[in-house]
Parts: structure tokens; C-alpha cells; sequence
């Protein structure tokens, strides 16, 4: 949401408005009576003037909803099933045991819902543990499993309001959908290359590849500092420096939401101060707050500065500020800090609630706590069913405060209709040349050498080989090389070695002309190559810009983006 005075003015009175006339629950108007479906719910609302402003808009909508159509608003989970009404019997097993119901469109339905993310992993995917099915094959099946979610979720009362379809298409080790699309270098790669401008285009043709298959928001970037050698946050970063993230952080946000794709900047309070994965267990963050004012912080005030629609926090124990509370139900780094002293106004995501941390709680109450601490959007609840009934008891009880419901999904709503009324390019788009030079140029500069003569050709005949599991980057590169001019043959030439993510000393190879690391660059301490080299990144975009740098056609300009011990950022003097 942007934060200047203007619409945050607007905002605020927008919601005061409905505080005081929309929701009220005394005599002079009686809340709307509960409902089980949709059908007998308030008066569906009639679509309000395109050019209102979105905030207006959100706080008319919110006064004409039933408790249970607020309460839908501000969940999203995810569903089992790659199309919206037609699903295995393996996937409706698990759409009846997440939420009683048999598919996705029925999901959102009954539970009135305001959004819906779209899971799926790859083989490196750190955050594969928490993926418990997958949504994507191909864009053309992506598009029709949104267009039907979207046909059930214009029928409910809220639904003048688009439906929210995320997922995390970060680009790199985590990302979605990788099929048909084009595929830009690694957050990371950005790091090295250190041109927000081209971070920017490259972005900007990523969310015009969403928009075209109905997805709304992306769960990026990643705004986390590399602070430490983390394997769960990685390459996902843009590096260690606060000041190359952020502006980093910044482009990235400005293309998605050129594209009309909301961006959601992740993890707050900044994952990258911990190596320890919060899929499994509770990170503490032992930082001094002067230290995450001065490391974590910049990044997400450079989304916030930049407009970013949303952002996701985390469950992390930052013991600076809330010591035992992890970050996803903290009011002190939610309500406190990241709104009231970062000046955030957008949403407020919840990272997975179906990761370690948040099961300490049942759903119901993890839901509560969370919307209590200021969180706007419960993503991934491990039981629909349960966090939905669980937020409209606390609402009767008390134990959600009403005005902390409405806030939250007046926000929620605001978001929706700043992204209304923007007409989503075709399918035809993806992979167009446009979008492929966008990605070939950040990942071009973003090639870096740390040892050997920048940018010497490698003398042919070359050998490429690679850890276990890179067949497809070997394939790349050997292709690369064979059009840059350059003779691949199956064994006998000068190696050149390829390692990538969770690769360690043990997948190096003794005696390789060139070794690339296709990840973070850490592993490079302990090669014995004349010759090292960085991509970052494993996509056929950066394999073909580490072809032209072997070959001798382009010089490595890139930096790497973190320390690696023994080795200069460069050996190319930039």
C-alpha cells in the first residue's frame, strides 16, 4: 500500500467510517446475521465506481459483510488439486481432511475465502517441508485453475473485490512455476550484478507472466540479509550488504507492482540473522536491536519506501525486542515496530502456519493470536475448518476485538482493489523475447570471478561436469558453450566443474580447470581450480552468460554478494 499522507489520510478515515457506522453491534444497527453459506449471507454489495479510491472502496465493502465473510478475508490457505472443481480422489482425501471439503472451489465457498496460494517445489526447494501438494504443471493449467477460482469467488458477497491468488515465485531454488515461464537468475545473482535498474526490468517482465496466468501476489522478494551462511535463506537473498538489498529489494518491488502483481517482502524481521530453518523449529535472533537497525531493517523500509503491497513475517525469536515470542504472533515487532516504526500501512502476511513454530497453538488459536499481533492474512493453516471457527468464536467472545477483524480486512480489501481493474496480458507473453533479454541481462551481469585472469577464454576442448543432480545445468552449459563457439567433448578436455545448492567440499572436483558455483559461493573456499567463477544461479539464462565469459565473449562484472573466505569479491577490479 503506499504510505503517503495522502492515502494513508484517506485510509484511516476510510476505516474510522466504518469503526463507527459499518460494524457497529449496538442498537442502531444490528451486525448481520451468521450464516453457513453464502447464499443467505449480507446483501451482496453492487460493484462501487472503478475510479473510487481503493481504500473507500475496501470500507464500503467491509460494512455490508457478515462475520463469516470477514473472517474468510483474512485467511489463505492452500487446497489440493491442480483445477478448481475437478480433483483425484488422492487430492480430495486431502482437501476433506485440510478443510471437509472435496475441492478448491468448494474450499473457498464454505469458508468464504479471500485467497488462495498456489504450493509446488523443486528438487533444491529449502522450503519444501512445508509444501504438502503442488498446484502448478504449466502455465496454461495455472491459468485455468485460477480463472475457475475466481468464478466461485465472484459469487460470495465480497466478491466485487478480486480474489487473492499468491504463490512464491522467488526465482532461483525457490520457485513454483518453472515450466513455460521465463526464468530469471537467482535473488542472489541480482546481488552480484548490483544494478537495481536491471533487477527492476527483469522483475517487471516476471509479474506480467503472473498476471497473465491470475496470479496477484508474490511472495517476494526476499528481503532478508545474508547475514550469516544459511542453507534456508541462501541464495534467496541479494546478499549480506544492507544497502545493495536494499536497493535491490526496491527494483524488484516497483517491477511486480508495475506488472500489477502485489509484492510481499519477506521474512520480517530479517531470516538472513539465523542459520536455523523455522520449518522445523524457532530461530532465535540473538542480535542487539542496534544491530537490526542498522542490518535487517533497510531492506524492508526499501520495500516499504517503494510502495510494496505487503509483508510477510516470520517465526523467528528476536530477543532484541520480544524475547520467547516468535515474530509471527509479536504485537510488540508487528504492531510496534514494523507499523508504528517503520511506518508500514499495508498487509500483514503470516509466513506458513503449518511450519513448526505456529503447531505449538491449535489452528483456531494461532489464527487468533496472529490477527491479534497484527498480522492482516493467515497463510497456510493447517486446518481450514478449525482456524475459521476458531476466529468467529474469539470474535463472540471477545477475544478478537472487533475493530482488530475489521482493520485487518479492510487492509486485505484495500490491497484487492489496488489491484483491480488492470487487464491481465495473455498467456502468449511468457517467454517472449522481451522477457527473455530482461533475465539474460541480470543474469549476464552477474557473473563473477574470484580467482584466475578476468575474463582469460578457457583453451578448448572442454569437459563438463557437474555434483550429482545438475544434469540439467550440464546439459545447459554444454549447449551454451557449443553455440558460443566453443568444443564440448564427453571426457578428456579441460573440466570444467559445476556445483550448486547444499554442495559442499566433498562435491568438488580435484583438478578442474574452472569450477562455477551455481549457488551461494561459499563452496569456492576449498577448490583447487586455477579458475573460479560464480553464476549464482542454475537457469538457462545464467548458463548461457557463463558460456560467453568461457568462451571470452563478455568480461565477469559481477561481485559476489557475500564473503568468501580467502577469496576476493573480484579479481575483475570492479
Amino acid at each position: 500500500m503506499s504510505t503517503s499522507p495522502r492515502r494513508a489520510a484517506v485510509a484511516c478515515a476510510a476505516l474510522t467510517a466504518v469503526l463507527i457506522t459499518g460494524c457497529g453491534t449496538g442498537p442502531d444497527r444490528p451486525r448481520p446475521a451468521p450464516s453457513s453459506s453464502p447464499s443467505s449471507a449480507a446483501p451482496t454489495p453492487t460493484r462501487a465506481d472503478p475510479a473510487a479510491d481503493p481504500a473507500a472502496r475496501a470500507a464500503a465493502l467491509v460494512g455490508t459483510l457478515a462475520d463469516e465473510d470477514l473472517v474468510g478475508q483474512v485467511l489463505m490457505p492452500y487446497a489440493y488439486g491442480s483445477s478448481a472443481t475437478k480433483v483425484s480422489p488422492g487430492s480430495a482425501a486431502g482437501n476433506r481432511a485440510l478443510a471437509g471439503v472435496a475441492t478448491p472451489a468448494e474450499m473457498v465457498a464454505k469458508y468464504r475465502l479471500g485467497g488462495l496460494i498456489l504450493v509446488g517445489f523443486s528438487a533444491d526447494d529449502p522450503t519444501s517441508g512445508n509444501q504438502a501438494t503442488t498446484n502448478v504443471e504449466n502455465p496454461k493449467q495455472v491459468h485455468e485453475l485460477t480463472t475457475g477460482l475466481r468464478a466461485v469467488a465472484g459469487r460470495l458477497p465480497a466478491g466485487a473485490a478480486p480474489f487473492l491468488i499468491g504463490t512464491d515465485q522467488e526465482y532461483g531454488v525457490v520457485t513454483r512455476i518453472t515450466d513455460g515461464v521465463t526464468l530469471l537468475p537467482s535473488p542472489l545473482a541480482a546481488g552480484a550484478a548490483r544494478q537495481p535498474a536491471l533487477t527492476e526490468a527483469a522483475w517487471r517482465a516476471a509479474g506480467a507472466e503472473l498476471a497473465a496466468m491470475g496470479i496477484n501476489l508474490d511472495f517476494a522478494p526476499v528481503a532478508d540479509v545474508l547475514a550469516t551462511r544459511s542453507t534456508v535463506i541462501g541464495s534467496r537473498s541479494f546478499g549480506a550488504d544492507p544497502g545493495n538489498a536494499s536497493a535491490q529489494v526496491g527494483g524488484a518491488v516497483r517491477g511486480l507492482q508495475a506488472a500489477g502483481v502485489a509484492a510481499s517482502v519477506k521474512h520480517f524481521p530479517g531470516h538472513g540473522l539465523t542459520a536455523a530453518d523455522s520449518h522445523t523449529e524457532l530461530p532465535v535472533v540473538a542480535q542487539s536491536r542496534a544491530v537490526l537497525d542498522r542490518t535487517a531493517f533497510p531492506p524492508f523500509r526499501a520495500g516499504i519506501d517503494a510502495g510494496a503491497m505487503a509483508v510477510m513475517s516470520a517465526h523467528l525469536d528476536v530477543r532484541a525486542v520480544d524475547p520467547g515470542t516468535p515474530a509471527t504472533f509479536s504485537h510488540k515487532l508487528l504492531t510496534d515496530v514494523l507499523r508504528g516504526q517503520l511506518g508500514f500501512q499495508g498487509v500483514i502476511i503470516t509466513d506458513g502456519m503449518n511450519m513448526a513454530p505456529a503447531k505449538r497453538w491449535s489452528p483456531g488459536e494461532a489464527a487468533v493470536r496472529a490477527l491479534n499481533a497484527g498480522n492482516d492474512l493467515i497463510l497456510m493453516t493447517p486446518n481450514v475448518g478449525q482456524a475459521y471457527e476458531g476466529l468467529l468464536a474469539a470474535l463472540r467472545d471477545g477475544s478478537l476485538p472487533r475493530a482488530r477483524l475489521v482493520d485487518a480486512a479492510t487492509r486485505v480489501l484495500t490491497m484487492k482493489f489496488k489491484l483491480a481493474d488492470r487487464p491481465a496480458p495473455e498467456l502468449s507473453t511468457l517467454g517472449s523475447a522481451e522477457h527473455r533479454t530482461a533475465a539474460a541481462d541480470l543474469a549476464a551481469a552477474a557473473v563473477t570471478q574470484l580467482r584466475g585472469r578476468c575474463g582469460a577464454a578457457i583453451a578448448g576442448p572442454v569437459t563438463v561436469t557437474s555434483s550429482a543432480g545438475r544434469d540439467r545445468a550440464r546439459a545447459a552449459l554444454t549447449q551454451a558453450l557449443t553455440a558460443a563457439g566453443v568444443r564440448v567433448v564427453p571426457s578428456g578436455g579441460r573440466v570444467v566443474h559445476l556445483v550448486g545448492y547444499g554442495d559442499n567440499a566433498k562435491d568438488l572436483r580435484a583438478g578442474a580447470a574452472v569450477t562455477v558455483a551455481m549457488d551461494t559461493p561459499y563452496v569456492l573456499a576449498g577448490a583447487d581450480s586455477p579458475t573460479l567463477l560464480a553464476t549464482y544461479s542454475s537457469g538457462q539464462a545464467s548458463m548461457t552468460a557463463l558460456a560467453a565469459v568461457l568462451a571470452g565473449k563478455s568480461r565477469p562484472a559481477g561481485r559476489s554478494p557475500v564473503a568468501v573466505t580467502g577469496l576476493p569479491a573480484t579479481v575483475c577490479g570492479t
